[in-house]
């Protein structure tokens, strides 16, 4: 079940940035700049590319898939596996997903694409959440 949608590709700001940073008007060091939870992310959960970093092409980018939703609870936030996209998205209605690139080596990321999964239907509170909101 893949039902992809409100998919959003930020190729053209991709871009633009690197071409800022050949021409010099970005650095390199600020268009690199990863998170170390970000690499760390990368190197536990990411998937391995087959491009190189358009920046020091010595590496291999990496995509990590992270995962954000009300549905999700405590999971909002979260670095998945994308082999584990597929498991969320039959539990919950509605969550994004939003998949950044990242270089282990110079520390080069970038938003790549952004995309709405989920079965389509809210999911239904439970019987103890029924009872709280019951009470109020």
């Amino acid at each position: 079940m893949n039902t992809r949608r409100q998919v959003v590709d930020y190729a053209l700001q991709r871009r633009a940035l690197l071409a800022e940073v050949r021409t010099g008007r970005v650095s390199a060091t600020e268009a690199c700049d990863a998170h170390p939870y970000l690499q760390r992310a990368a190197k536990y959960h990411g998937v391995v590319s087959d491009t190189s970093c358009p920046v020091c092409r010595k590496d291999r980018l990496t995509h990590v898939h992270y995962v954000y939703g009300d549905e999700l609870r405590h999971m909002s936030g979260q670095a998945k596996s994308p082999r584990e996209l597929p498991q969320l998205e039959t539990v919950h209605g509605e969550f994004s997903v939003y998949v950044v690139e990242v270089c282990p080596t110079c520390g080069w990321n970038h938003l790549t694409v952004s995309f709405v999964l989920g079965h389509g239907s809210p999911r239904e509170a439970s019987p103890r959440r029924r009872r709280q909101a019951a009470q109020e």
